[in-house]
């Protein structure tokens, strides 16, 4: 395992299995309007018509652009969320704090997004050393957050941090993962402050 978080970092303040927390569908955005145009905006510059796509911590939106991709598969916790999901290709159900693995083969997917979720990894070097693994050679990951959470279920790390040092601790986990930090945006677009960490696969594979 890549540890990333110390024991403490990683604890929430409802230590019930996030299946538990999830069970019930909230078909509710996590940002305001101005937050999801500006990641819709991001995606339509960094995404590329024929990407395969990986939707990580998806739910019932997944802001993607009107762009033709080959294909969008969604991960997510609540199987009516992602069911709901127009966008999705397909998808799969799995508890990334109880079993950090993706069921996809290496260099699957042209670039992973992970919008309003990175704060709820316990295991965050491992998710995202599986994020690299699924992506191909030169491939994309796009991590996007505001100041808004479900507190009972974010790391305490994250809770105590700075925006950007929130910022700080994604960088980590790219890096963790074998990732190259990109590119790093912080603006104000509306009343929910826009981050995002661009991360890029080495274009020569591992």
């Amino acid at each position: 395992m890549t540890t990333v978080l110390s024991d403490r970092e990683r604890l929430k303040r409802d230590d019930r299995s996030d299946e538990t927390f999830y069970q019930e569908p909230r078909f509710v955005t996590h940002a305001d309007d101005a937050f999801l145009d500006r990641l819709t905006a991001l995606y339509g510059e960094l995404l590329e018509p024929g990407d395969r796509v990986l939707d990580a911590m998806s739910s019932w939106v997944s802001h993607l652009p009107p762009t033709e991709f080959d294909r969008v598969v969604g991960h997510g916790l609540n199987e009516a969320e992602l069911a709901a999901n127009d966008r999705l290709d397909g998808f799969v159900v799995r508890d990334l704090n109880a079993d950090p693995t993706l069921p996809f083969d290496d260099g699957a997917f042209d670039a992973v997004c992970c919008a309003l979720s990175v704060q709820y990894l316990q295991y965050p070097g491992d998710v995202f050393a599986e994020f690299a693994r699924v992506l191909a050679p030169g491939g994309v990951l796009v991590v996007s957050f505001s100041n808004r959470m479900f507190p009972t279920k974010a790391v305490r790390a994250w809770r105590a941090a700075s925006m950007d040092e929130r910022a700080d601790l994604v960088e980590r986990y790219l890096k963790a993962g074998g990732l190259a930090v990109e590119n790093r945006i912080a603006e104000s677009p509306g009343t929910d402050p826009f981050y995002a960490v661009v991360g890029r696969k080495p274009p020569g594979g591992d």
